[in-house]
């Protein structure tokens, strides 16, 4: 994908906000290196505790619309493949119920990039009928709302333990 022109640049904070710094820039696999860029973040919200965590999820994905609809306008392209501060909102979302150990935080990701390629029912309608910065993120969100109920099955019936200890040779 070409980046815009100078006659339909974003303005900065746009393009910082809406690529997750420059992830989205990346020529391969963007919403990949947008998700990655998430797992840091929730980490460091984790560690502000569980009020700061739900805050900053809904900051993200408050400010992600906001970033990514003057990026869409701007770029003139709906979902601009380059926004990605949708998965980070998305993964964010996706460890909402859990706690944020290392097993759910790679289980979040896993999850997550799945729901948000697969795109189920729901999902696929919000992603092709909601249109600008909502649009972008909404289908994002819904995914990691189908992540996270799948996350906390996992993590509340002790499976992603139990497989862990069966994958590294543990009882």
């Amino acid at each position: 994908m070409r980046p815009p022109t100078a006659a339909r640049r974003p303005p900065l904070w746009s393009t910082l906000l809406a690529t997750a710094l420059g992830a989205g820039l990346l020529p391969v696999a963007p919403g990949t290196w947008g998700t990655a860029l998430a797992v840091p973040l929730a980490i460091g919200l984790d560690q502000l505790g569980p009020l700061a965590f739900v805050v900053g999820t809904v900051l993200v994905t408050i400010v992600g619309v906001i970033a990514a609809d003057v990026y869409c306008r701007a770029t003139a392209q709906e979902d601009n493949q380059q926004i990605v501060i949708d998965e980070v909102a998305g993964y964010l979302v996706t460890l909402l119920l859990v706690p944020r150990t290392a097993v759910n935080l790679a289980a979040a990701f896993v999850l997550f990039r799945i729901f948000d390629i697969w795109k189920p029912p729901p999902v696929r309608a919000i992603d092709r009928h909601i249109h600008g910065g909502l649009g972008v993120v909404a289908d994002d969100v819904a995914a990691g709302v189908y992540a996270a109920a799948c996350l906390w099955l996992l993590d509340h019936f002790g499976l992603l333990g139990g497989l862990l200890a069966r994958l590294t040779g543990g009882s």
